[in-house]
């Protein structure tokens, strides 16, 4: 439905039967999150055992599938943050990210995890020149670190980096010989380490997985050009079924896919729900923050400080008319969906009468056309003056003047 009362209201086009009939979302979406693990990649994050304890215990809360917990090879404090993770019997299922060696898959069970993300450069390009590896030799690494991790009852993901750039056939002939090698693969990521998939090369890609190899396809694509939301949610309609993503899109370079926009478009803009709780994406992307030193931008979607509210007269104008009536005639979704406040009025340069009349009604005064007039003059002004919107002392000095 493109509107749920008392939650959102967006275009009516997004719910048409000729789109909606192109869509092969899997039964249920699973969400993977790799803050611990690719968001602490970003250079100058470092989260202490406590951090991440407490991150862990926040993306349980909001109700992620999967907690990639971090490489327990990287060192002795990522070993010791994922033992701790894993005895804090939460309901996700907790991963960690190893290289496609047998001593890491080891190390990653001895840790107590349910299951591995095992790496390898999934590109000719990147095995050749990057790795230095040939095409047999990753292929025989794989095909020995995955049956141990069978042996050891490890759920194991394949994690091909790279795959988005690789050409198809070299993917899927790689894939193959891996599996017909006796290798152990029980899910497949669709690895977008460097951001430069199309929606439309995202879904191809999918399918062409799901074709061939009949096992679920999980979606790992980074922000390069600003496009992991789009190309995750094109690759769950083409039949992925894991999203990986982290709290504010932290990770390396320009970061991976962000949940919480990836959750609010899926539920509003789809009409597929997760089981993450968006009540609570507002209060986890804060801790983030808090324990990253990364700041949120004030207008970031979602989450920023600042995107609920206006500053400009005419939309405040239709806000103050309608928002007790309808407040989502003036929004796409509430703010309480994602643990935001309601809409902040502010007065500045751009402001309006229905602004003065807003903040007016705050402070139980009153005040006649006339006057309001010559006080918008001067609030605008002021604003010009000093570059920004305006005070709550600042006004009230400015309405002494008036009184």
């Amino acid at each position: 439905m493109h509107r749920v009362e008392g939650k959102y209201w967006v275009s009516p086009s997004n719910y048409h039967e000729e789109i909606t009939s192109t869509y092969q979302f899997p039964e249920k979406i699973e969400i993977l999150d790799s803050t611990l693990r690719d968001g602490e990649q970003q250079p100058n994050i470092i989260y202490t055992l406590e951090d991440k304890i407490r991150i862990a215990k926040q993306l349980d809360k909001i109700g992620v599938d999967r907690l990639e917990a971090g490489t327990p090879a990287a060192s002795k404090e990522d070993e010791e943050a994922i033992r701790s993770i894993c005895n804090l019997g939460l309901n996700a299922k907790v991963f960690a990210f190893v290289r496609n060696v047998v001593s890491d898959i080891e190390l990653a069970k001895d840790c107590g995890v349910y299951g591995v993300l095992a790496e390898v450069p999934g590109s000719n390009h990147l095995l050749k020149q990057g790795m230095r590896w040939t095409v047999d030799k990753a292929v025989a690494a794989a095909v020995k670190s995955t049956k141990r991790a069978h042996e050891l009852g490890l759920y194991v993901t394949f994690f091909p980096a790279d795959g988005s750039r690789a050409d198809l056939d070299f993917l899927l002939h790689t894939l193959e010989a891996i599996i017909e090698g006796g290798g152990h693969v029980d899910s497949i990521a669709l690895v977008d380490t460097f951001g430069a998939f199309s929606p439309e090369g995202a879904a191809f890609t999918v399918r062409k997985l799901v074709e061939k190899f009949h096992r679920p396809v999980e979606a790992h694509f980074h922000e390069d050009f600003g496009l992991s939301v789009a190309t995750t949610i094109a690759a769950l309609k083409a039949g992925a079924s894991v999203a990986h993503v982290t709290v504010n899109g932290t990770g390396e370079r320009a970061g991976n896919c962000p949940i919480e926009p990836l959750v609010l478009s899926l539920e509003c803009l789809y009409g597929q729900k997760t089981n993450v709780k968006t009540e609570l994406l507002l209060e986890t992307s804060k801790l983030v923050e808090e324990l990253s030193g990364h700041k949120v931008p004030l207008t970031k979607a979602i989450i920023g400080a600042e995107i609920f509210g206006w500053e400009t007269g005419m939309p405040t104008g239709l806000w103050k008319n309608c928002k007790d009536e309808d407040p989502l005639v003036m929004l796409p979704y509430l703010w309480s969906m994602t643990g935001q406040r309601e809409p902040l009025i502010s007065l500045g340069k751009k402001s309006g009468k229905a602004n003065i009349q807003i903040w007016l009604e705050k402070l139980g005064k009153e005040m006649d056309d006339e006057k309001m007039d010559a006080l918008l003059g001067e609030i605008k002004q002021r604003s010009i003056d000093k570059k920004r919107v305006l005070q709550e002392d600042e006004f009230l000095s400015l309405l002494e003047k008036y009184q």
